[in-house]
């Protein structure tokens, strides 16, 4: 039996480019998205390039509630066994919170907390009686300071940064690995999902595939922090250097930009919003 590697958030961007990298070192794929018709597409791509690859799909929403437990028995009934678990999925919510949509934050809350905590619970067992096994949390460098305008999405990264190393710890000589992957921005559909595809800085964009392969390969090392680049991990080491007021504020006056930005743009060119 070909163990498997279920990757969340695999229809784009790191998802997509993650998938690529676990067919070419001869795992069978996993792939749930929520977007049923690009999931289709890239699978199309990958049975091109990787023909000897089992590709199974799953269209579900994970930030519905109990949606771990119905992943897990697809898994029981496909008899798939996961050797890797990347809970990449996840999504922001761009704005101050007294007017940030609830169900949005409640979703994205669920996406990056819930689900994974929860899949992560699920799968565990399984590799900790083989021996053998990779847990791998995307977060983001925002998972290191506080994020005025962004509230809810850097404290929901914060909790995988903190979850994933207590758990890392914990699965010392297991055989098993939990490492997070923590990037700064990237070309993905993030930002644009995000309503914020035009942000103040434009330097130090890496691209997904770029990306990817760092986290394959601290994963594989089993490496429990993962930040890519030389101006991430300067990010991520900054809260040392300054208290986390100085930080905070750091973050706040460059969104407060990027918010007056796109403030300004929705005034100019109302039809905007629907292409976001």
């Amino acid at each position: 039996m070909k163990t498997t590697a279920l990757i969340t958030g695999a229809a784009g961007g790191i998802g997509f480019e993650f998938a690529k990298i676990a067919s070419q070192a001869n795992y069978s794929l996993l792939l749930i998205d929520v977007n049923e018709i690009l999931l289709a597409e890239k699978k199309a791509e990958l049975s091109i390039m990787f023909p000897q690859t089992d590709i199974h799909l799953l269209v579900c929403n994970l930030a519905e509630k109990g949606i771990a437990e119905k992943i897990h028995q697809y898994i029981i009934e496909q008899k798939l066994l996961i050797e890797i678990l990347f809970n990449n999925a996840g999504f922001g919510n761009f704005g101050h919170f007294l007017e940030t949509d609830w169900a949005k934050d409640e979703a994205m809350l669920n996406v990056h907390m819930v689900t994974t905590t929860h899949l992560t619970k699920l799968l565990l067992p399984g590799m900790i009686q083989r021996k053998k096994g990779y847990i791998l949390n995307n977060a983001s460098v925002a998972a290191f300071v506080p994020g005025p305008l962004m509230s809810t999405y850097h404290a929901s990264k914060a909790y995988l940064l903190s979850f994933t190393q207590a758990l890392a710890n914990e699965l010392r000589g297991t055989g098993v690995s939990a490492t997070v992957l923590c990037p700064g921005m990237t070309k993905t559909g993030f930002a644009k999902a995000n309503g914020n595809d035009d942000p103040n800085i434009k330097f130090n964009i890496a691209s997904a595939e770029d990306v990817a392969l760092f986290a394959f390969s601290c994963m594989i090392k089993g490496q429990p922090v993962a930040v890519p680049g030389v101006w991430n991990k300067l990010s991520a080491f900054l809260p040392r250097l300054l208290s986390r007021n100085r930080v905070t504020n750091m973050v706040g006056n460059i969104q407060r930009k990027n918010h007056a930005k796109r403030s300004d743009s929705k005034q100019l060119a109302p039809e905007l919003k629907l292409k976001i």
